[in-house]
């Protein structure tokens, strides 16, 4: 589906959905909005203002399906003046950004009452002629109609707001009333299986969290590594209460007695100063990304203030930890960042000869170590790390044959899970595409059967979507000449 340009009746120019087929299915027909619903339509006068109607507002509304939070009531007295109507059977549509989007909206049924009213940043779709509403709303939830009401926004930054003038200009492709309801059964049983699957691989981040930490744990006690030692057994180096659930031929040491001799644990670059396009790359904490180093959106410094700061210049191998806000993320730091410098909000750590640096990275990520660092973390709107307290870090030590077979045996691991979040994100991009791709079929007539194939098959009459529409505008005409009507009988009396 494309966007064209069409003018309403006051000769603004909106952007309207266009479908990719110029012909519609056998039996349907097109409708525009303003002429096959009617559009925030107010509560009639004379209800009991002491009845309760359900309150629906922003929050309620869902992002992904037509129902909604049916909990809020209140009596229509409080609602009735300054919210906006609807009763059982209209379509919501949110206006305002992002709600409109992110594609809020709604099937109003099951109302107190058969009433609601709720936040003015809705707009509301009655449709006439037995219209199927779940019908509007799917169709409503494209996200090229979307687009099209993003692209006619009005008002000013953080209040844009699609107009109705764009809804009433929408021509919505309209098959028979029997063929609606097949279309939205059909695409309920399908956007289910969708969302059942969305729902599933959304559990996945966490389940290969939980197998990195695990990795991570069972490195950081000798469990990963409990058969290597059999192979190669080490002489016993400990006997503290400590090292009770270690292996024998390993070790606890503070941080700041492992790390490199004359380079102490320092913090990064105290100001920054201003950005240089061909500078220095300045590592912030943002660049942390999990357990790596996001390095292309790095920004840089001049050489001039980087040298300025020399003890934290990296040659490549330093443990790299966050100290201010987000506190505790670790990272490696790769020789490919040699001459770089760090944010003041980052400690560095440089491993002595007998540590291997990426070993002492995992041990870092280790719940273990975590917790020590979140026991020491100061603060409660703004969180703080002191290297003071960096440094007094205990981490378990093996010997130095088994770090490296340690980090061997936990990368091979850790490439293993980012395969499979690789085929997770391929899968959740496809998935995702599912739900306009079955949208865009369910309106071209290609989701079910046509009502003109199934009838023609069944040897039986139907009523086309143009029968629809002129049932509709002969029910317009009748109730337009009603007041007419009553105004002549009243002369006559």
């Amino acid at each position: 589906m494309s966007v064209r340009s069409k003018p309403n009746r006051e000769g603004e120019v909106f952007a309207q959905p266009e479908y990719g087929g110029n012909e519609l299915p056998e039996g349907w027909a097109s409708g525009r909005f303003d002429s096959i619903t009617e559009l925030n339509p107010r509560h009639p006068s004379g209800l009991d203002d002491s009845q309760l109607v359900t309150f629906v507002p922003m929050t309620c509304v869902s992002e992904s399906s037509p129902d909604f939070d049916r909990s809020n009531e209140r009596p229509l007295a409080e609602v009735r003046k300054g919210y906006t109507h609807f009763a059982d059977g209209d379509v919501l549509f949110a206006k305002i950004t992002p709600c409109m989007e992110n594609g809020k909206g709604a099937v109003a049924t099951g109302l107190k009452n058969g009433l609601g009213c709720g936040t003015t940043e809705l707009h509301v779709i009655r449709p006439l002629g037995g219209i199927n509403p779940h019908y509007v709303y799917r169709f409503l939830q494209q996200e090229s109609v979307r687009r099209g009401a993003a692209a006619n926004f009005t008002g000013s930054a953080g209040q844009l707001r699609a107009p109705m003038s764009f809804i009433a200009e929408l021509e919505l492709p309209l098959p028979p009333l029997a063929e609606q309801r097949r279309i939205v059964g059909k695409l309920e049983l399908l956007l289910g299986k969708v969302s059942s699957s969305q729902q599933r691989l959304s559990r996945v981040p966490g389940l290969l969290k939980r197998f990195r930490q695990s990795v991570l744990a069972a490195a950081c006690s000798g469990k990963l590594t409990a058969d290597w030692r059999e192979s190669f057994p080490t002489e016993p180096c400990g006997d503290s209460e400590e090292l009770s659930e270690l292996p024998t031929s390993w070790r606890t040491q503070v941080l700041e007695s492992i790390t490199e001799a004359g380079r102490p644990i320092s913090y990064g670059v105290l100001k920054p100063g201003p950005f240089v396009e061909d500078g220095i790359p300045l590592v912030r904490i943002v660049d942390i990304v999990r357990d790596r180093l996001a390095l292309d959106e790095m920004h840089r410094v001049s050489p001039e203030l980087s040298a300025q700061y020399r003890r934290t210049v990296l040659s490549g191998g330093e443990i790299l930890i966050s100290l201010v806000g987000t506190i505790g993320r670790i990272a490696w730091s790769p020789p490919v960042l040699c001459g770089a410098n760090v944010h003041r909000n980052i400690g560095v750590i440089a491993s002595g000869a007998d540590v291997d640096s990426k070993f002492l990275s995992f041990s870092m990520q280790s719940e273990s170590v975590q917790s020590q660092i979140r026991d020491v973390t100061t603060g409660a709107s703004q969180p703080l790390l002191n290297l003071g307290d960096v440094r007094q870090l205990r981490i378990a030590i093996p010997p130095l044959t088994e770090q490296q077979e340690i980090v061997r045996r936990v990368e091979k691991l850790f490439a293993f899970a980012d395969q499979i979040e690789a085929r997770l994100k391929q899968a959740q991009t496809h998935v995702d595409r599912l739900t306009q791709s079955l949208l865009r079929k369910a309106f071209r007539g290609e989701l079910v059967p046509t009502e003109h194939t199934l009838a023609t098959a069944d040897g039986r009459d139907y009523e086309s979507a143009s029968g629809l529409l002129e049932r509709i505008q002969t029910s317009e005409r009748a109730e337009s000449q009603q007041p007419r009507q009553k105004r002549r009988q009243v002369r006559k009396k």
